[in-house]
């Protein structure tokens, strides 16, 4: 079974103003004012962006790499608001796509949508409502956010056929920049959040994987955690995700936050994304932290074999973003990712090899 994995994918702000039903531009930074300025870095950086594009614009050759690899589920973290309200949380940065815009992760055939990340709410609690509503009503599964906690602790379930399933669990951490006041409760819409001690909540993540999780089910545990930018793994996050395996049956923890990827880590056969880095985003032409090349992304094809649950491969079609699109890597760009995912994978004991098609291939001690 292989399933197709991801980070922040962003179609929110400058790229749902290229679309083909784009929000009301308005902005509450403190520096740019409508979504329309991002729009004109990306041009000015990149050449002209034909707009309106038509939905599939945005995926670019990744809409190839699926199209080959025919992966059985296909999970995104997504960035964004999906609404029209003008509810926004005064936190500099809100980030919003009309949900007529839609179609445009249906056109990648997007099966999950992870939500508990730092943008979720950028538009208030009718925005994470119309965020919810918008996305079952296209046929996407949800996880990590709800209309009260019980509805956020909820897997998205992904039916992949011969009887098997994904289960995807969604959390966030405050260390990614998710306000504290964004969890969901009892009563209160939100996301679900991880606070204290991370070691307190393996227990009761297990309990709840382990009322759900049937024979033959792969479960994925997606999290947003840690700082944008920075190749340093937590050692709290590494004990999180090692005892998350060993205590509460998660097959994949599948980690964002990041705007570059970090090191992975297999870990009893089973495979840790630290941090997946961006997927899509409007940040051409913006300058800052350019020694990351947060502009080289890569799609995870990870290989698992359902009889074991374990790690069989874990392929990486790197790509570039460029005009809102995602587009081949050179040679040269790709060389460079291998080699700093070869230098900072020391630490969790895995390399990376470029084949001669210019995809990476994860090498571990099995």
């Amino acid at each position: 079974m292989t399933l197709f994995l991801c980070g922040d994918v962003m179609t929110g702000r400058g790229v749902d103003q290229v679309l083909p039903h784009p929000s009301m531009p308005g902005l509450h930074e403190d520096y740019v004012k409508s979504a329309a300025e991002y729009v004109e870095l990306a041009q000015r950086a990149n050449g002209p962006i034909p707009k309106p594009v038509d939905f599939s614009y945005i995926w670019g050759e990744a809409a190839h790499e699926l199209e080959r690899v025919k992966p059985a589920a296909r999970i995104v973290n997504l960035e964004t608001s999906i609404t029209t309200s003008e509810q926004f949380e005064p936190k500099g940065i809100n980030y919003r796509m009309n949900p007529a815009n839609t179609p445009c992760l249906s056109a990648a055939k997007i099966d999950c949508c992870e939500l508990a990340n730092n943008h979720l709410l950028d538009w208030g609690y009718s925005g994470l409502s119309e965020t919810l509503t918008t996305l079952r009503r296209a046929g996407i599964k949800t996880a990590g956010a709800g209309q009260n906690l019980a509805e956020a602790l909820q897997p998205g379930v992904i039916d992949v056929g011969m009887a098997a399933r994904v289960l995807v669990f969604g959390f966030g951490l405050t260390d990614s920049g998710i306000p504290g006041d964004w969890a969901a409760t009892d009563t209160k819409p939100g996301i679900a959040l991880l606070t204290g001690p991370l070691d307190k909540h393996v227990s009761r993540i297990g309990e709840r994987v382990h009322k759900v999780k049937r024979p033959g089910d792969m479960v994925v545990l997606s999290i947003h955690w840690g700082p944008n930018w920075g190749y340093q793994i937590p050692a709290e996050h590494r004990r999180f995700a090692h005892a998350l395996i060993d205590d509460a049956a998660i097959d994949i923890v599948h980690g964002h936050s990041s705007h570059h990827p970090k090191p992975i880590e297999v870990y009893k056969g089973k495979p840790i994304l630290y941090g997946c880095g961006d997927f899509l985003n409007d940040y051409e032409g913006i300058h800052g932290y350019e020694e990351y090349r947060s502009e080289l992304v890569l799609m995870y094809f990870v290989t698992i074999d359902p009889a074991t649950a374990g790690l069989q491969r874990l392929d990486m079609t790197p790509l570039k973003i460029k005009r809102f699109r995602l587009n081949r890597m050179s040679h040269e760009d790709a060389s460079w990712l291998r080699d700093t995912l070869n230098q900072e994978g020391r630490e969790t004991g895995t390399q990376v090899a470029l084949t001669a098609e210019n995809r990476l291939v994860l090498e571990w001690s099995r």
